[in-house]
């Protein structure tokens, strides 16, 4: 009964490990608002065919962006997610036109060096992000998230720069972000891949990383808001040079 439930070339093991996973990462992201999407998607590239990997991980991190935006939706910061909104609209719209003639090593360079730009320039080197640059974002993390899957780490950056609390940041990113995914998973469906099959497993991880959510949010209130800002900064630089070391083959 079980099998028949599950998408063709994955067994129950398999499907165990990607609902577990799912929770982890899920709390992961709730309580420090990055790594989580990028774990999970290194976990589904080692199991899942490369065909349907940033689909299917779309159709995951958009119930467990909504779980977090859910839950944390009262410090968002709306005004930043309005002038997101257009810009991931045409982002992605982009991005489905690209999605198969732009070399991922390229977007993976551009993707890491933007990254320890804004955490590292002198504010007023990037105030454009202050002027309009959230739309910007939005369009640039759109197209990126057609090639790349998880680019939550891209508007992380980005949002470090209107130095918001950490609450303001990670409830505004999962916002963000629920609305990318919505928008990819329906671009996929017009580029014809078939995510029939995946959404008892889907439904599955999401169930289990909305309680992941729970859990990381709670660590998240309880984090001193010093050791949030030097952790997040740490976290980005690390996955960052990560990034780069892909994009250089290595």
């Amino acid at each position: 009964m079980l099998a028949s439930l599950l998408p063709q070339g994955v067994d129950g093991t398999t499907a165990l490990l990607l609902v577990l996973a799912s929770f982890f990462t899920s709390a992961l992201t709730a309580a420090f608002g990055i790594g989580g999407g990028v774990a999970m998607l290194g976990l589904m590239a080692s199991t899942l065919n490369p065909a349907v990997i940033i689909a299917v991980h779309g159709v995951v991190q958009l119930g467990s962006n909504m779980g977090r935006a859910i839950i944390q939706r009262q410090h968002a910061d709306k005004r930043l997610i309005l002038q997101f909104i257009p810009g991931a609209v045409l982002g992605v719209a982009l991005g489905a036109m690209l999605v198969t003639s732009v070399p991922e090593r390229l977007l993976l360079g551009l993707l890491g060096g933007f990254i320890l730009l804004v955490i590292y320039a002198p504010l007023p080197k990037i105030t454009v992000l202050a002027q309009g640059g959230v739309f910007i974002g939005g369009v640039i993390s759109s197209i990126l998230t057609m090639f790349l899957g998880a680019t939550g780490v891209f508007s992380k950056a980005m949002l470090l720069a209107f130095k918001l609390d950490r609450k303001t940041l990670i409830a505004t990113d999962a916002v963000m972000m629920s609305i990318q995914h919505a928008l990819k998973v329906v671009a996929f469906g017009f580029l014809g891949v078939a995510l029939r099959d995946w959404l008892w497993l889907a439904a599955a991880m999401i169930a289990s990383g909305f309680l992941g959510t729970v859990l990381g949010t709670r660590l998240l209130h309880a984090l001193p808001e010093r050791l949030f800002q030097v952790l997040i900064k740490g976290l980005l630089t690390l996955i960052a040079l990560d990034i780069l070391r892909r994009a250089a083959g290595f």
